[in-house]
Parts: C-alpha cells; sequence; structure tokens
C-alpha cells in the first residue's frame, strides 16, 4: 500500500479494526488499493463485517464499551502495526513500520478508551451513541482520505495523531478526577446512612 493509505489505516485500526480491514479488504477486490492479499480473501472480508457489527453495537452501550475497549487495547495496535508494516513506497525497515503502525493505532484506541471513560461517567445513554457514531465517522472520513488521496493522509494522521495523544493524556486526568469525586460521594452517603452509635450507659 501507499504509505499514505498504511497510516490510515494504521490510525483507524485504533477505533474501529474490523470496519478498517473490511474496507481495506473490499477496496482491494474493486482495485482501489493495493492492500496485502489475506485481507482481500471473502472470508476475511466477511468475518470483520460480522464482528464490526458486534463492534457497532456494543460501542454504544454504557460500560460494555469499556470492557470492549480493554478487550482490544492488543488487537487494534497488533493489526495497526500489521497493515502499516505492508507499506511499500517508503525507505523505512518493516520493522520500523510495524512499531509505527502499532504506536499510530495505539493514540487512537488511547484516545477512545479515555473518551469512554469520562462519558460513560454519565448516567444518560445518549452520549454514548452519539460519541460512538462520530468515532466512525472520524475512522471512515480517515479511510476515505487514506485511499482517495493518500498524499494528504500522511499529513492528517500526523495531526489526529497529536490531537489523540493530547486527548487522552487530558481525558484520563478527568476521567480519574471524575473516579475519586464519584468515590468520595459514595463513602458519604455510606457514611450517613451508617446508624447512629448507641449511647453509653
Amino acid at each position: 500500500m501507499d504509505i499514505g493509505t498504511a497510516m490510515g489505516a494504521g490510525w483507524s485500526s485504533g477505533i474501529s479494526v474490523y470496519g478498517v480491514l473490511a474496507v481495506l479488504g473490499l477496496a482491494s477486490r474493486f482495485d482501489w488499493v493495493d492492500a496485502p492479499s489475506f485481507v482481500e480473501q471473502w472470508w476475511v472480508i466477511a468475518a470483520a463485517v460480522v464482528l464490526f457489527c458486534v463492534e457497532f453495537v456494543i460501542d454504544k452501550i454504557a460500560l460494555l464499551d469499556t470492557v470492549w475497549d480493554g478487550v482490544h487495547t492488543f488487537v487494534r495496535p497488533a493489526i495497526g502495526g500489521l497493515l502499516m508494516a505492508t507499506a511499500t513506497d517508503t525507505v523505512w525497515s518493516t520493522p520500523a513500520l510495524a512499531a509505527s503502525g502499532v504506536l499510530l493505532a495505539l493514540s487512537s484506541h488511547s484516545a477512545k478508551a479515555s473518551t469512554r471513560l469520562v462519558v460513560n461517567s454519565s448516567p444518560e445513554p445518549a452520549s454514548n451513541v452519539v460519541v460512538s457514531l462520530a468515532e466512525d465517522g472520524l475512522a471512515a472520513a480517515v479511510m476515505a482520505i487514506a485511499i482517495a488521496r493518500p498524499e494528504l493522509a500522511v499529513a492528517v494522521v500526523a495531526l489526529l495523531t497529536v490531537l489523540s495523544l493530547a486527548a487522552a493524556f487530558v481525558l484520563y486526568r478527568v476521567a480519574r478526577r471524575l473516579g475519586r469525586n464519584l468515590r468520595s460521594a459514595t463513602s458519604r452517603r455510606r457514611g450517613q446512612g451508617d446508624p447512629p452509635d448507641p449511647t453509653p450507659v
């Protein structure tokens, strides 16, 4: 693949790894990109579509989405690195490309997971749906640019990586603060509900 396409796939894998595999497989089938042969096999595309549909639903359910993100902490970066390693129009070595893909996917995955920790602190379910749809839309837009304009994708992914790392850092701190506040409020409620000490005789 072009380096821009590979970078787009690597970064987007941190958000929607199965969607990326399905898109690359279909794009390769239609000769829109020169993707690695394993992703254009029909069983890979079918499995990716099924898992994307599962993820599409789970990603909109509070707390369950965080568990799903935790399970995919290693899956998304690993596949991001694998896809990035298939770039051909570069002087970078395969290990360097793979490491770069892992870091790209890890940056977007960290931002996504941190965002969900903050969003899940809200009791209403609408925010999860809105955030999930926005994430899917962003990943789709990046993949569209990566396939249609690989040279532009290089700059876009570089910018998004910086923003992802900054968002992950800030939102993780916010999530920790919200968690501490929630534990403090819970402790106060429990303290108020304790029966009074018996009056000494």
